[in-house]
């Protein structure tokens, strides 16, 4: 059975991830101070207490997911439900902050939540997807 395009869609987003965590980490070694610490802090996942190394190694982890969804790998898909649930529960305080004032921000966080809502339901209940990564 051929991959499904969504599942390729799917690790390309967490390609992209990676590559941006891992370009952070980079930044942040080759030349520190350049990049704020708390800005996109919600992407960056703890840069601004343990560095550049921590962007370094959870975009690693990123990777690794994407190229186990790539490959029909079902310890990824697993993996990829709960970094989206994880996301969802880091995400909740931003959207309650951006509630007060009706901002941009309250729209862009409620649309990440969303989409990862969408891509973990998907991965964990889809039937088609299912069976795909039982038959690799």
């Amino acid at each position: 059975m051929e991959r499904p395009a969504s599942v390729t869609v799917i690790a390309a987003l967490f390609f992209l991830v990676a590559a941006c965590l891992v370009t952070i980490g980079i930044v942040e070694f080759v030349a520190p101070g350049t990049l704020s610490m708390t800005r996109a802090a919600g992407i960056t996942y703890g840069r601004e207490l343990d560095g550049p190394k921590a962007a370094i190694s959870i975009g690693a982890g990123w990777a690794l997911v994407g190229w186990g969804l790539y490959g029909l790998r079902n310890w990824a898909r697993w993996c990829a439900v709960v970094l989206m649930v994880v996301g969802v529960a880091g995400s909740v305080p931003a959207v309650s902050a951006a509630a007060r004032d009706l901002t941009w921000r309250f729209f862009w966080y409620g649309a990440q939540i969303m989409v990862r809502v969408v891509i973990a339901w998907y991965l964990a209940a889809s039937p088609e997807l299912i069976e795909a990564f039982a038959r690799k």
